[in-house]
């Protein structure tokens, strides 16, 4: 706790230091114009001007990190010109009156406050980042800065610095949300819903960070047109608004090689491309074997008994690749077609050799886990109030393994599978500049098939369950002239046709500036879904990836709900940013498989809920060329099972007290960032005495506390990264970044729990987290 008080201290110190932002990065004047072209394109708006009022003008820009508003003020104050905000994407320029009667409008403080009042954080985090006034978080990877440990904007791990998301056992294919499970969010890759959404079994993300134009994130109040799915929502998309010219990128680190090619085939259409692959089957790096440690720890890669590592060199092959192709066409001014692909995979394969009494014996076992989509898209604008997006996708994911003991001669194989197609229909009415009408229809078909079969006792079992679905969804948007009020309320309705089931989730955003500086959001949701991963036995799937994907039954397995609602505050000016969020949520129909119990709770097969009530706040300090944030959250997150004793008890993903801080300095082409991560320990539960329970001789048991009835031991991570830019050509640019995760190499343990070991004494299993881990990037952009 010494480290995590002087970390503070020092943030303290740092955000009480005043700099003036208003200082300029560029040093030479240029034409207005020009000014003005890149300011369209950073914010996405367009500028109506008289030629001849602006071409003569020539100013030193304003700092590129400004928001629109503080450029827009600077601008006025350095030109004769009005700047008058028309709606969300047009702006007037034109030439100030000295008549105040005859000005477009009033003082330029009072008139840019409209904008103001739209209540959107340009900078959050980090460069690139903001948070909408519907509190969806937007990533824009092209203009991403950088965060501690991160030297490319990788989704799921930029995602865990927002308050309120971690992974409780630090792997992204386990991405918490307010205590729920990773299951529980909805991951979609242009319109196609992922199962498999990491590399490496949980330690890198699928999604290639080159690739994406846009990634929106929900904690709370998601759209009415997000189904299935009862915590978070994260939306990546790879399509640009525009046919871009032809542009591509080449990249390699200490794990994985990658390409990323876009080709402008005609002035109407583009298609771009990309992949990567790992080369850990060739090369052992130092990033890879500190990875390997840390995900084939305590499976069947290595021995259970001492957890001594077999020879990888000569006796495992891993590897991973993905793949991503996407065509745009644009059929005339008003429709367009888009065609979406995309493969991921993961291979392991194990060779386990001993000899005894002078007999070999070789065994091999194997598992490959995949996910293939595909998508059709056509969005027709059928004049300027009215736009309809119809798609159709598809999904498959497989989870395969085989396990031959080389102990018992017993050959295990396993498989889960899902298909998910499905059908949306997206229609959008601009009533007037204040009111905003959506609606639309979506069709799902979820098939999920579990099988095994193993030799030795003979056994051999397969189920497929299938559920068909049909979602209604009305919205409206709302807001005011001035732009200080935002509403957004939505209703969806599903229907699940096998259990003739209807289903209503109501959905509310709510965002009021109570003045340029402070606003008020409310956000509120009712959400269901279907799906859910299991674990029948921590050993399956050579215990490297046990959770397998099934599907509700509306009998053992219900169909699960959440309600949350939440109550925020932010301040914002050009140097502070402060948010505070409260929030409740509550969850029902889980199921105990799904909760990955490793106590007396192990074996049972129950329903309960859960509910979590906390806090969160981030304060940010921005100076010209370095900002910092410090966050902290509180939860409290507990259990109800009716057929359990107790029946309530702390939650599997409880964190009741977790901080992050960051430092973030980025001069020219020179971005450098430190941070760190502390939280309070995970609950386990422990065993009530060292007697082990012999009702079965065969099987002896251990005697537990009350299920998590402590703490394990406090988290604390130190993580650093910087990035460098050359550029070569107008057109060809060159980035080196390097990574270091772990500095201090400190052995946090990450989950615990207790077995019976070969000579009947209870022992506990250990599951640390990654070591000092180093990574070098370099990067060709054309």
């Amino acid at each position: 706790m010494i480290t995590i008080q002087k970390l503070v201290l020092l943030t303290l110190i740092i955000f009480f230091v005043s700099e003036k932002v208003y200082s300029q990065d560029e040093k030479e004047a240029k034409p207005l114009k020009e000014i003005l072209k890149t300011i369209s394109q950073q914010h996405k708006v367009q500028f109506n001007y008289i030629e001849k009022e602006v071409s003569v003008i020539w100013l030193i820009p304003p700092i590129h990190d400004l928001s629109l508003t503080e450029k827009l003020f600077y601008l006025q104050e350095k030109t004769a010109l009005d700047f008058e905000i028309i709606n969300q994407r047009y702006i007037a320029v034109s030439s100030r009156k000295q008549n105040k009667e005859t000005q477009s409008f009033l003082n330029p403080q009072d008139t840019l406050s409209i904008y103001l009042n739209e209540i959107e954080i340009q900078k959050y985090l980090t460069t690139g980042m903001s948070k909408n006034k519907d509190g969806v978080f937007i990533v824009n990877p092209k203009k991403f800065g950088i965060l501690p440990g991160l030297i490319e904007p990788d989704v799921l791990q930029t995602m865990q610095q927002i308050p309120g998301i971690y992974s409780a056992n630090e792997t992204i294919s386990n991405i918490n949300v307010r205590s729920g499970t990773n299951d529980q969010n909805l991951f979609l890759w242009n319109g196609i819903r992922m199962f498999q959404t990491g590399h490496f079994f949980g330690l890198i993300s699928a999604f290639n960070s080159s690739l994406a134009q846009k990634i929106a994130i929900s904690k709370n109040g998601s759209s009415a047109f997000y189904g299935e799915s009862i915590s978070s929502v994260i939306d990546i998309s790879s399509l640009s608004n525009e046919i871009e010219n032809t542009n591509g990128s080449l990249s390699t680190n200490l794990i994985s090689t990658e390409f990323n090619a876009k080709i402008k085939t005609s002035e109407k259409s583009s298609f771009q491309i990309s992949g990567r692959r790992s080369f850990t089957d060739m090369v052992s790096s130092p990033t890879y074997r500190n990875y390997y440690k840390r995900v084939f720890q305590n499976t069947i890669v290595t021995n259970l008994d001492n957890n001594k590592n077999v020879n990888y060199n000569t006796d495992e092959k891993f590897y991973f690749y993905d793949f991503t192709a996407q065509y745009q066409q644009k059929i005339d001014s008003k429709t367009e077609l888009v065609l979406d692909i995309i493969g991921i995979n993961n291979s392991l394969d194990l060779t386990q050799n001993v000899t005894s009494n002078s007999i070999f014996t070789s065994k091999n076992s194997n598992l490959k886990q995949r996910n293939f989509g595909g998508n059709i898209t056509l969005k027709t604008q059928w004049n300027e109030s009215n736009f309809s997006k119809i798609n159709f996708y598809s999904s498959y994911y497989n989870l395969d393994a085989t396990n031959q003991s080389i102990e018992t001669n017993q050959i295990l194989d396993q498989q889960n599978t899902v298909f998910d197609n499905g059908l949306r229909l997206e229609n959008k009415h601009i009533v007037n500049s204040n009111l905003v009408f959506n609606n639309g229809y979506q069709y799902n078909e979820i098939g999920v098939t579990n099988y095994e079969n193993i030799n030795n006792p003979a056994f051999r079992k397969k189920t497929k369950e299938v559920l068909r679905m049909h979602a209604l969804i009305l919205e409206t948007e709302i807001q005011n002239n001035d732009k200080t009020i935002f509403l957004k309320t939505g209703l969806r309705t599903n229907y699940i046709e096998d259990f003739g089931l209807l289903i209503f989730e109501p959905r509310l955003q709510f965002n009021y500036a109570i003045s340029n500086q402070f606003n008020l959001e409310v956000l509120g949701e009712q959400k269901s879904q279907v799906t859910s991963q299991i674990i029948d036995l921590q050993q399956d799937f050579l215990g490297i990836e046990k959770r397998r994907w099934t599907l509700a039954d509306n009998d053992k397995i219900p169909v699960q709900k959440s309600k949350q609602i939440s109550i925020g505050f932010s301040f914002k000016n050009k140097n502070w940013l402060v948010t505070l969020d409260n929030y409740y949520k509550k969850v029902t129909g889980i199921y105990s498989p799904s909760q990955a119990f490793q106590n007396q709770l192990e074996f049972t097969k129950i329903n309960g809920n859960y509910s979590v009530i906390g806090s969160e706040v981030l304060l940010q300090r921005n100076f010209k060329h370095f900002y910092t944030w410090l966050s902290y959250g509180l939860s409290n997150s507990e259990y109800t099972f009716n057929k359990s004793i107790p029946i309530q008890f702390v939650n599997n993903f409880q964190i009741v007290h977790s901080i992050s801080w960051a430092g973030i300095y980025e001069w020219k082409k020179l971005k450098m960032a430190l941070g760190s991560k502390w939280h309070s320990g995970r609950p386990e539960t422990s065993p009530l005495t060292n007697i082990l329970n012999f009702d079965n001789p065969l099987k002896p048991e251990i005697i537990y506390n009350n299920p998590n009835n402590k703490n394990s031991n406090d988290y604390f991570e130190v993580n650093f990264s910087a990035a460098y830019d050359w550029k070569l050509t107008s057109r060809t640019n060159v980035q080196l970044g390097i990574s270091i995760l772990n500095i201090l190499n400190k052995k946090n343990i990450v989950s615990r729990y207790y077995r019976v070991n070969k000579n009947n004494s209870i022992e506990s299993v250990n599951t640390y987290s990654l070591e000092r881990t180093p990574n070098v990037s370099l990067k060709l952009s054309f």
